[in-house]
């Protein structure tokens, strides 16, 4: 008798990094995260989204979500069976839950979760215990048109 074994997908593969919630830990986020992604092959296009997406949420980490003596974490859960990216940053001030735009549209700063929502599938922010909160994104890989199929 034949018995059909199921699939078992590639594994998840996560990274988690605590960086300084100071103003020089911001851009240090994007620099793991593009090394992490780039070791386990992701796309051009994922990878570049990731960076920009990855680089929004840990600024408001430092410039918002500070709470002195507290580090930020980041955490990437990649699905490569299902092309899908979830980048997670969290802050240890629950306080302040983001928008996603700003309330004066004059304003020359409050549009980066835009920018979020722009590129990543989905984002929310849900509350990180004890007393601190997650933005989340989720990315999915996009399919690449071959000139074949384009003509």
């Amino acid at each position: 008798m034949n018995q059909v074994t199921p699939h078992v997908g590639s594994p998840l593969h996560t990274f988690t990094q605590l960086l300084s919630s100071t103003r020089r830990g911001a851009r240090p986020a994007r620099l793991p995260a593009v090394t992490e992604l780039r070791s386990r092959g992701v796309s051009r296009d994922l990878l570049e989204r990731a960076e920009l997406v990855v680089a929004e949420p840990a600024a408001n980490a430092v410039l918002h979500g500070r709470v002195p003596g507290r580090c930020f974490r980041l955490t990437l859960t990649l699905d490569p069976a299902a092309g899908r990216l979830r980048i997670e940053v969290s802050d240890a001030r629950g306080d302040l839950r983001p928008t996603d735009a700003a309330s004066d549209p004059l304003s020359t700063t409050g549009r980066g979760l835009a920018l979020v929502a722009a590129l990543a599938d989905h984002w929310d922010c849900v509350p990180c215990p004890p007393s601190g909160k997650t933005v989340r994104a989720e990315l999915t890989a996009r399919p690449t048109w071959s000139s074949e199929r384009a003509g």
